[in-house]
């Protein structure tokens, strides 16, 4: 079994105190290469790799765009910025969203089965939803070996869970038992199932038609015509891919999701589409009662009444609306943008 030296991890809600327990566990010398990411607000500073350093005998930092990779160095994506890999360089890049986020797991997982197969490592750990589990079976596609947080370890075990229930984990341990696997990966390789490896040499097809650099498509690349369903990002057409056996959407610009991170695309859109409809109404209302004002003062005061009634209708259509988002909550979901920051 040829030696893995490539590793792959994936975080988000509390992701980042697992990714640290990885790292505060592997020797300065360690024979590999560590590429991390982890859901950040594109506000979050830039103070990742200082972090993860407290407890790391391994330099962690943000990566160029082009530079290229070395053992014994973590690199963990910038934030509002993906972090894929190609031919021994790293690409630092802001590609559309995937899965709500920027940097997102997905395109991480993809362009390392793509350019190193059975070199690969990926680790998904700590967070909502499910970034991570169609990167996770493309490297299990390539060859390589997955690895899963052990979800009742997990601060947020949905992405795990999700791993564990769509792709053929290999090993589901606490993160403090990850530092044994790696080691062990990058001396002879980790034992991996049967099922879903690639052949020796063979090239990694990409499932979705997009390639790893995550430029756009053109709608007439696609075999298939679109979904329904439209893209809460940019508003275009979304088409419908099948990897390992489940369900993926994208649109012609880049922006990709899961039928569960679409849902929860949605439900922000539509409570901020509410909370565009009360004001709306509010100002609607405003205005009526100005014209109120202005016809009394005028001495029609049977258009002043119109005017009112109009306003008092439009306050109260506003006041059911703020009811229904305080009493029955649009997001059943963690919605990406939002909810599930790691720092």
């Amino acid at each position: 079994m040829p030696a893995q030296d490539i590793i792959v991890i994936g975080g988000s809600a509390g992701g980042l105190e697992a990714l640290a327990t990885v790292l505060a566990g592997l020797p300065r010398n360690f024979p590999g290469a560590i590429f991390g990411v982890l859901h950040t607000s594109p506000q979050s500073g830039g103070t990742l790799p200082q972090i993860l350093e407290r407890n790391s005998s391994l330099p962690v930092k943000y990566p160029a765009d082009g530079e290229a990779m070395q053992h014994g160095q973590v690199y963990v994506a910038p934030p509002d910025h993906h972090l894929t890999l190609d031919d021994g360089r790293m690409a630092v890049h802001r590609g559309p969203r995937e899965n709500g986020f920027r940097p997102a797991i997905d395109p991480l997982f993809r362009s390392a089965a793509k350019a190193h197969g059975e070199r690969v490592v990926g680790i998904v750990l700590s967070g909502a939803m499910d970034d991570g589990t169609f990167g996770l079976i493309a490297i299990k596609q390539a060859g390589g070996t997955a690895l899963v947080q052990y979800p009742y370890e997990a601060a947020v075990p949905s992405m795990p869970l999700s791993a564990i229930q769509n792709v053929e984990v290999d090993h589901i341990v606490r993160t403090a038992e990850m530092p044994a696997l790696l080691l062990q990966a990058t001396e002879s390789g980790l034992k991996r199932s049967e099922s879903n490896q690639a052949e020796s040499g063979s090239v990694v097809a990409d499932p979705t038609g997009r390639d790893i650099s995550l430029s756009g498509k053109a709608p007439d690349d696609f075999d298939q015509p679109p979904t329904i369903f439209t893209c809460p990002e940019c508003g275009g057409s979304l088409w419908e891919a099948a990897e390992g056996g489940l369900t993926r959407l994208r649109c012609h610009t880049g922006h990709g999701f899961t039928l569960e991170t679409l849902l929860a695309a949605q439900n922000g859109k539509l409570e901020n589409a509410l909370w565009s409809a009360v004001r709306v109404l509010m100002e609607r209302a405003a205005l009526h009662r100005q014209l109120a004002h202005r016809t009394a003062h005028r001495g029609m005061n049977s258009a002043s009444e119109r005017y009112l009634d109009r306003a008092h209708q439009e306050e109260r259509h506003a006041e059911l609306i703020r009811e229904l988002l305080s009493t029955a909550p649009i997001r059943p979901e963690s919605t990406p943008l939002q909810a599930d920051q790691a720092v």
